[in-house]
């Protein structure tokens, strides 16, 4: 088993955690987390493909280990966030990397993607939306809603998204075994996400999705203009970004490489060996 290294940067003022391993001189491979979660949905993953990568996996600013300065310190957004995630790969030294995207990885590796397209190497796509057809209801419906108004209502309907009956549902829905999943996963996730002050940031956030859908068409643009190397392995069964979101990505990447699984919104955690598999025949066909 590779080591894998627990390390800490200073970004914009902001401490910054990430996970590190595998040789330094191989191609790198970014790691991007989702909501609930950090870095820790990676832990089994980073190990597995450090034999033959470089695999750096941050905190996103708000989860995880990394600070969680309070929405009146740090303007919470996805823009900010991604800038954040920038600045660290730029201290690291790291000027090209494939990424693996999830949840709100995804719009984090987007804009990475659409600032700088020359640094992105290929990318593969786990629940990590990138278009409308990937949205199922009733799931989006109060995010939308609060997006367009952050009424005393229309943030309660929210609050529950923060409780850990549904922090456990993000694990265990359309999954076809759920003693494969660890409770490990969630109690964790919402630990972290119980801390003072990080609801008002999860709030901030959850409202500042809607500009991640009005990105959509400069990012289709820079996939059929870049035609970068795609692997999108997804829950058939995830009922926050569905299927149809996977399938979509051929419309712009002809040649992407899709792969529905009878499993939910986390995929590593139910279908670790199958996920994993088809993540180093991807990267050892188009990085090496």
């Amino acid at each position: 088993m590779a080591e894998v290294h627990y390390r800490t940067a200073t970004v914009a003022g902001h401490r910054v955690f990430y996970r590190e391993a595998g040789p330094s001189q191989a191609p790198t491979v970014v790691l991007l987390h989702g909501y609930p979660t950090s870095s820790h949905m990676f832990r089994e993953l980073i190990p597995a493909l450090a034999d033959r990568y470089h695999v750096i996996a941050p905190d996103l600013l708000g989860f995880g280990q990394s600070d969680a300065p309070s929405v009146d310190e740090f303007d919470y957004s996805f823009d900010a966030l991604a800038d954040v995630t920038a600045e660290l790969l730029d201290t690291l030294g790291i000027t090209k990397f494939a990424m693996y995207v999830q949840d709100y990885g995804a719009p984090i590796g987007w804009r990475l993607a659409l600032n700088a397209p020359e640094r992105i190497t290929a990318i593969i796509s786990q629940s990590g939306n990138a278009y409308e057809a990937g949205f199922v209801e009733p799931f989006w419906a109060p995010i939308w809603a609060y997006a367009a108004d952050p009424s005393p209502s229309n943030e309660a309907a929210l609050r529950g998204a923060l409780g850990l009956d549904a922090i456990r549902w993000q694990y265990l829905h359309g999954v076809a075994d759920p003693s494969l999943v660890s409770p490990d996963t969630w109690t964790h996730d919402h630990a972290l996400i119980q801390r003072p002050g990080n609801d008002a940031i999860q709030l901030r956030l959850f409202r500042d999705y809607i500009t991640n859908v009005a990105g959509y068409p400069r990012l289709h643009e820079y996939f059929r203009e870049s035609q970068v190397p795609l692997l999108a392995v997804w829950g058939a069964n995830d009922e926050i970004f569905g299927p149809d979101g996977a399938r979509a990505f051929a419309g712009d990447l002809p040649d992407a490489e899709i792969h529905l699984l009878d499993a939910g919104h986390f995929a590593l955690e139910s279908d670790f060996d199958t996920v994993t598999g088809y993540i180093r025949g991807f990267l050892g066909r188009v990085l090496e």
